[in-house]
């Protein structure tokens, strides 16, 4: 299926690794110029010259913190100045740590605010203006399976990323007639480093070892296993699409059916 992201160009946050770096690719895969931000200059750069090389698409590496207001709003404009315009961005950020609600401090808190949901608001707020302009866009966020059902351990995850997928419906309310679509995108477990780090922190704290936590992982959801990143990408790359055309305002879990709610 031709998705018709040829010559769209597209921001991609937090990509120099994981499901970022997995969502650059294949998107530039199907012809959009990709811009890619990370706060390692040589990490970030190193993903955007392997996408380049694998894909044949232009990159733009962004060296951009997104826990950081200024850092979004440059990564954004710059991917405009440099590419040219902007038509698809993708909000992405690691997780914020992990915790019971008694162990989470004020700051603790307030970082996982930082990090996980203002980013979201500062990159969408110097995106939309671009593609308002243009009368078309795609926003696609990425938050997680906490975003529909609970996650143990991890209260401040459970509390804002909801709030990703509420701002999202909203927005799709308030941009559509612009031309702006607007969805959300919850991965399950996924192999990825983060995904590693997880694995050998629950092991070690329970005595056994990390392949035997991605075991209990896979067994979780019904397809019995944990998902690769390009499966996850496949359906950013969908909704950021021409062919995602009628498709805003969603909640989508890529989860292998490990969600158990109906909606």
């Amino acid at each position: 299926m031709d998705l018709g992201l040829e010559g769209r160009v597209a921001a991609v946050a937090a990509a120099s690794r994981g499901l970022g770096r997995a969502v650059a690719r294949a998107l530039a895969a199907e012809g959009a110029a990709v811009a890619m931000c990370g706060r390692d200059e040589g990490r970030i750069r190193e993903a955007a010259e392997a996408v380049a090389r694998e894909t044949g698409a232009r990159t733009l590496a962004v060296v951009a913190d997104v826990g950081n207001a200024a850092d979004c709003r440059r990564f954004v404009e710059t991917t405009a100045a440099e590419l040219g315009r902007l038509d698809v961005l993708v909000t992405n950020t690691g997780g914020p740590r992990p915790g019971a609600f008694e162990a989470a401090t004020e700051s603790d808190w307030e970082e996982a605010f930082r990090v996980t949901l203002a980013n979201v608001v500062h990159l969408v707020s110097a995106a939309v203006p671009h593609m308002r302009r243009n009368r078309w866009g795609r926003i696609v966020n990425v938050a997680s399976l906490s975003a529909k059902q609970p996650i143990e351990g991890l209260v401040l995850s459970n509390a804002f990323r909801p709030a990703i997928a509420g701002l999202a419906k909203t927005l799709a309310n308030e941009l559509g007639r612009d031309g702006i679509l607007v969805n959300t995108v919850c991965p399950g477990y996924t192999r990825t480093g983060r995904l590693e780090e997880l694995a050998v922190a629950r092991a070690q704290a329970a005595g056994t070892t990390p392949d035997q936590i991605l075991e209990d992982l896979a067994r979780g959801a019904p397809l019995g296993r944990v998902a690769e990143p390009e499966e996850f990408a496949a359906v950013v790359a969908f909704l950021c699409s021409e062919r995602a055309s009628y498709l805003t305002g969603a909640t989508i879990p890529v989860d292998g059916g490990a969600c158990r709610g109906l909606l």
